[in-house]
């Protein structure tokens, strides 16, 4: 099997503040680190040699995955300053990633989807193409924008969310050559489906495909999808979202996440909450709804200070 770059380096500014604690890829979900669900997938299928592209939080990632031993794979990690994009940081990767070949994955950190990885492959390498995309049907399309693929199979453009234009969802895994990237400045942010390949597709028309995989697909964008997935797959799994933490006496906790190091005061009430890293939360009090953080720094957009701790609404 092909080697892969999970995309990890993102600020995940839309997951603020949760990504002021941990990277993305670094939050428990549904008791199981994301990066940790990923890579058990990727190495399902086969997949045993990882690169990691770090930048925003790195330790939160390191810490968990080390260099894959005990996943039975060997992870290698690529350093951004500053953070390089879904292209950039392909670019940068690419001297790892080709010394097992020319064709790898690119899996995005931040979705969960169990897409066919070995059939995708396949069908990578009988079309020649230089990229090809795991696609769904683009269900919400006001939410997430989508891929234009015409009658073969080929892709013809993309459009931004909102648009009336009938469309696929691209779930975050893709097949690619290391050529697709040659084109790309060295250690220069850049974008894929903004520049790189409507690029490589008006030079060279069929480069990139589209593969239509019938598949689930989880979003971890915001602080609410979150919170929904993580309930979703703790129901399914019959498995725990209260990480490492000391719940008092009287305590009531609904539909919440806790972190690791979280301590709950007797007497108090979550629901709906993600509670992070290292809280305490007050003895007697009851909160709905919210985030709750340490506060240390600047307080994220929407966060109000309640003595030392950081609150903002789902």
């Amino acid at each position: 099997m092909v080697p892969a770059l999970v995309l990890t380096a993102g600020l995940a500014t839309r997951l603020r503040p949760l990504s002021l604690v941990r990277a993305k890829a670094a939050l428990p979900v549904a008791g199981v680190p994301l990066i940790h669900r990923i890579l058990i997938r990727l190495a399902s299928a086969g997949v045993r040699d990882v690169v990691l592209n770090l930048h925003h939080l790195p330790h939160t990632l390191t810490a968990i995955v080390g260099d894959g031993s005990d996943l039975g794979m060997r992870i290698r990690y690529s350093w951004e300053t500053p953070v390089l994009g879904s292209a950039g940081g392909p670019r940068r990767a690419v001297p790892l990633l080709a010394q097992s070949g020319s064709t790898f994955l690119i899996v995005n950190g931040d979705t969960l989807t169990d897409v066919d990885v070995e059939a995708l492959v396949a069908d990578h390498r009988r079309s020649g193409a230089l990229a090809t995309l795991a696609v769904i049907d683009n269900t919400e399309s006001d939410k997430y924008g989508g891929v234009l693929v015409d009658a073969e199979g080929v892709v013809a453009g993309f459009v931004k969310r909102g648009s009336a234009q009938p469309s696929f969802h691209f779930v975050g895994v893709q097949v690619a050559e290391a050529a697709a990237f040659a084109s790309v400045p060295p250690d220069t942010p850049y974008e894929t489906f903004a520049a790189l390949y409507p690029a490589l597709m008006a030079g060279r028309p069929g480069c990139v495909r589209a593969f239509f995989s019938p598949s689930e697909f989880f979003d971890i964008g915001t602080p609410a999808d979150y919170l929904e997935t993580s309930l979703l797959l703790a129901d399914r799994e019959r498995t725990s979202l209260i990480g490492r933490a000391q719940v008092g006496h009287g305590a009531r906790i609904d539909r919440s996440i806790l972190w690791d190091d979280v301590v709950v005061g007797t007497g108090s009430m979550l629901r709906e909450c993600i509670v992070t890293d290292g809280v305490h939360v007050p003895a007697d009090t009851s909160w709905h709804g919210v985030t709750i953080r340490v506060a240390t720094g600047e307080l994220a957009s929407g966060e109000r200070r309640i003595d030392d701790l950081a609150i903002a609404s789902l």
